[in-house]
């Protein structure tokens, strides 16, 4: 599969999944939820969206650049590492999970892969 096209249907995948857990967050688990559960909740799919919309960007635009895909992986990863440990960490407790141990340092870690995809957008070639 080509690139560009591979990226679009990860995008895709992935502004879905955003809408569909913001729209959960919203509807059925802010009866649940504590004030800071659900604001955690919250920026969870906020930073989600921002990124979904990053990665549309790279993935419509024209080129393979490395930086450009690299950006891309790291937006993704983010968007796994930062939103999904906040997404769990809203919930867990009512999951009945307790300590978590070092499992609580992945959200920094996705925080940075954010900033490294964002890094990564300034060395990209720009068209001739």
């Amino acid at each position: 599969m080509h690139m560009l096209k591979k990226q679009r249907w990860i995008c895709s995948i992935i502004g879905a999944l955003a809408v569909v857990l913001g729209a959960l967050g919203a509807h059925r688990l802010q009866p649940i939820l504590s004030s800071a559960e659900l604001n955690t909740w919250e920026t969870a799919v906020q930073y989600h969206f921002i990124h979904a919309l990053a990665l549309l960007v790279i993935a419509t635009g024209k080129g393979n650049d490395k930086f450009l895909n690299r950006s891309f992986t790291f937006f993704a990863l983010g968007i796994l590492l930062f939103s999904g440990s906040l997404y769990f960490l809203s919930v867990k407790a009512h999951l009945g999970i307790g300590n978590i141990g070092p499992l609580g340092l992945v959200t920094p870690i996705g925080g940075l892969f954010f900033i490294i995809g964002w890094i990564m957008l300034l060395f990209q070639r720009t068209g001739k």
